[in-house]
Order: structure tokens, then C-alpha cells, then sequence
């Protein structure tokens, strides 16, 4: 009984799939028919319109099998090319291979996996790198007219929106207390914008080596990389040097995002052992009223002095007093975490989306690339050694460390100088110490775009 049941079952599978196959035949004389008006020679030939489909031309199944060959994305790499506007000049064209997307993709995967498996910084590697990988997919799309990523980019990183909207968010996370308590930290805040200045000269012998040229309003741009702070260095690009708004995006945010990998060296070059170890004293409790006051005062100074800076510090200023005045807990807790986190993942995947072979593959972005680096740098430099120089006059000595904190990377220089700190002496806590430049080279970073802005925006 139970072999006659298995054998019914065996017979009636064997049915459906003669009948399955015969199917396909006849539908396959159709379906994949050639694309002539003749009659058709086939037994199985089955004259079914679809209605709106008329003028579909049919084709064959060696044509569909080939057609679906070529529309791969390993054949667009290997084989594919691909023209786009030229970065500079809209009128002209540029040739970009299919390799060349393949190098994009690889490096988007590589920054994927210094956020995620390296801890470098990972709410911002991580959307950076998924979107260098999504725009550069072969058909994909994802940059083009209605595309998601290109929708990002035009709305708010393309302009002034994502970044104000960044320092809204940073104003209601920062606590301005460890530089109100001590203000000299201000000044490693102001030698660290020496990393800004100096590349304008960096800029004038790079335009010295072939196939680049860069003109002052891009140099503005590129210096503003020193400064460590992506909403800013895009704030200034969208206003000074759009055509190179891309490049300087990627470089200031990659720099931003490496902070704990390019900094140490630099600050134990310049540092004795001896000096990393020193303490410093507690710092002295900061009222309310002092809180509340300070960005009221610092909006009102950008006014009075340089009102270019004022949209950036005013946003800075608004979201800290948000934070500060404590009546309003729901709209400063929304900015600090909600609203920003939303903002950061938007803002990231635009920059991702400018990682495209023809924006950064090329000698004048290499070289953008390079000075913000050399920018970086001198920026770390300047505050260590401001500090340096500031303890030969102080009675209580300042940690060398929290100097290279006087980037605006906040609060990711100020955990740095605290962990290089803590490699000599586990016991020393820096942190708090170190925001003090830290939220000072915020400030210098936008006075810093407000004087390019006021010098040359006319």
C-alpha cells in the first residue's frame, strides 16, 4: 500500500514535469521568437498579444542570454566606460573606465572597515564608505537624476543646510564650562587655525608641479581643511569653490574621521615624556548665568566683528543655549541626539556620493587630498608647540597634549590627547582639560572661514 502510494506519487511528478517542460517549449517559440515579420515556423507557435507590449521587439534566446551578459556589473567593470561632466569645466566631458569604478568600490569597502573593524570613528566611516561603494556601482543609479544619493547631496550638502543644521547639533552637545574655567585654552585653540593659514602658501608651490592649478578661492577652501571640521570646510567650498566643494568634503571628513591615527605621532615627536606626564589641577566650577551667557556673548561679538562667521557660530550658539537655558529639555535633547544623528547619516552618505573616480582620480584633487593632510598636521604642530611656548611663562604648566586638541574634530582630538595622555600615566585625566581647546578651535575654525568669506566672497 505504501510503495503503491510513493509510485503514484513518482508518476504523477513525472507528468507534471513532461508537461512543465512542454510548456516552456511552446511558450519559448513566442516569447523568444525572432524579431522578423515572416511567419513563424513552429508547431508551437501561440499568437497571444499583450495588450501595451506591441512594440516590444522580441528577441531570441541567445540574444537574451547575451544582453543579460553584458549588462552585468563584472562586465561594466571589465569592459564598460562611462562619460560624465568634466569636475571643473560643465561644458567638457571626462572618460571614466569600469577598473576605475572597481578602485572606488574597493576603497569605499576599505573605509567601511576602518569604521567598523578598526573603530576609527565609525558614525562617520561607516555611512562614508556605504556610500562611495553605492555610487560607484556600475547602472546603479544611485547618483543619477532622481537617484537617492544625489537627492541627499542637492539637498543639504551641496549648500549651507547640513552643515548649519551640524552645528546646531554640536552647540546643544558641547559644554563650553572647561573653556569659560580656563580661558587661556583659547589660545591652543587659535594656534591650532596656523594649520589653516599656512596652506595658503602650501597651495601656491603645489601649483608649481604639472596638471594642477588651483586659484585663491580654492585655496580658501583647501586651507579651511586644517581646521578638522567637515560642516565648515563644506560652508566655505559651497561659498568659494564650488567646482572643488567634493573633494574638500572627502578630504576634511577623512581627516576628521582619522584624527586618532594621524595625531599621536605628531604629538609625541614634538613632546618630551616628562611633558606628557604632567597634571594638571582640577578646573573650577562654571555657574549657570556663566553658561547661559557665553553663547549669547560669543553670538553678539560674531556680529559686532565678523558677520560672515555669524550664521555658523549663531547655530553654534543657538543649539548651546538651547542646551544651557534648560527650558526647553525636549527641543535641546531632539538636537543633540535625534535630529543629529539624522543629519550625520545624510550628510555622510552625500560625502560618500562624491567618491567617484573622475572627482578624486585626478592630479588637482590628489593635491587637495595632500595639502589638507599637510593642513591637519600643521594644525596638530601649532597647538603643541603654542603650549610649549605658553608654559615658559605659566606657574602651573600645561599638558603639551591638550594643544593638538585645538582642531575643531570635537570631542574626538579632546578623547585623543586623553588617551595619548594615559599611555605614560594611567592616573592623569586630560579630557576635560583638553575641551577646553577643543571648543575653542571650533570657534577659530569658523572665525577662520569668516575672514576668507569676508575677504573674497565679493
Amino acid at each position: 500500500m505504501l510503495n503503491n502510494g510513493k509510485s503514484s506519487k513518482k508518476i504523477l511528478s513525472i507528468t507534471v514535469a513532461v508537461l512543465a517542460v512542454a510548456l516552456v517549449y511552446s511558450l519559448a517559440g513566442t516569447v523568444f521568437a525572432s524579431g522578423d515579420d515572416g511567419p513563424r515556423p513552429s508547431i508551437f507557435h501561440m499568437d497571444v498579444p499583450i495588450r501595451g507590449s506591441e512594440d516590444v521587439p522580441t528577441i531570441s534566446v541567445g540574444e537574451f542570454l547575451v544582453n543579460t551578459a553584458e549588462t552585468t556589473g563584472l562586465n561594466a567593470i571589465i569592459n564598460g566606460e562611462e562619460e560624465v561632466q568634466d569636475l571643473v569645466d560643465p561644458e567638457k566631458t571626462t572618460i571614466v573606465p569600469g577598473w576605475a569604478r572597481l578602485v572606488m568600490i574597493l576603497i569605499g569597502f576599505l573605509v567601511i572597515y576602518l569604521g567598523a573593524g578598526k573603530g576609527f570613528e565609525p558614525l562617520l566611516l561607516i555611512p562614508i564608505g556605504f556610500g562611495t561603494v553605492l555610487v560607484n556601482i556600475p547602472g546603479g543609479g544611485m547618483y543619477g537624476e532622481h537617484g537617492m544619493l544625489k537627492i541627499i547631496y542637492d539637498a543639504g550638502v551641496g549648500n549651507e543646510f547640513f552643515p548649519m543644521l551640524i552645528f546646531m547639533g554640536i552647540g546643544a552637545m558641547t559644554d563650553f564650562g572647561p573653556l569659560i574655567a580656563n580661558p587661556k585654552t583659547a589660545i591652543l585653540g587659535g594656534a591650532a587655525q596656523l594649520g589653516v593659514f599656512v596652506t595658503l602658501f602650501g597651495v601656491a608651490l603645489m601649483n608649481l608641479l604639472p596638471g594642477v592649478e588651483y586659484n585663491m578661492f580654492e585655496a580658501c577652501g583647501i586651507a579651511i581643511i586644517g581646521g578638522a571640521d567637515g560642516p565648515t570646510s563644506i560652508y566655505v567650498a559651497s561659498k568659494l569653490a564650488k567646482p572643488m566643494m567634493a573633494v574638500i568634503a572627502v578630504a576634511a571628513y577623512s581627516y576628521m574621521a582619522l584624527v586618532p591615527m594621524i595625531q599621536p605621532p605628531i604629538m609625541k615627536l614634538l613632546t618630551t615624556e616628562k611633558e606628557r606626564k604632567i597634571k594638571m589641577k582640577q578646573l573650577r566650577h562654571v555657574s549657570r548665568v556663566e553658561k547661559i551667557l557665553f553663547p549669547i556673548s560669543l553670538l553678539l561679538l560674531a556680529i559686532l566683528l565678523i558677520p560672515p562667521a555669524a550664521p555658523l557660530i549663531g547655530m553654534l550658539a543657538f543649539g548651546n543655549f538651547v542646551k544651557q537655558c534648560g527650558v526647553v529639555d525636549r527641543l535641546s535633547k531632539t538636537m543633540e541626539n535625534e535630529l543629529l544623528n539624522i543629519v550625520s547619516i545624510l550628510l555622510s552618505l552625500g560625502v560618500g556620493s562624491q567618491m567617484t573616480p573622475e572627482k578624486i582620480m585626478n592630479p588637482s584633487s590628489l593635491g587637495v587630498i595632500l595639502l589638507g593632510l599637510f593642513a591637519f598636521a600643521v594644525a596638530t604642530a601649532g597647538g603643541v608647540l603654542m603650549a610649549k611656548f605658553m608654559n615658559l611663562f605659566l606657574r602651573e604648566k600645561i599638558n603639551p597634549l591638550i594643544g593638538s586638541a585645538g582642531v575643531s574634530a570635537v570631542p574626538m582630538a579632546a578623547r585623543v590627547s586623553n588617551k595619548v595622555g594615559q599611555e605614560y600615566d594611567p592616573s592623569n585625566f586630560l579630557l576635560m582639560h583638553a575641551m577646553g581647546p577643543n571648543v575653542s578651535g571650533v570657534i577659530g575654525t569658523a572665525v577662520a572661514a569668516g575672514v576668507f568669506i569676508a575677504t573674497y566672497a565679493s
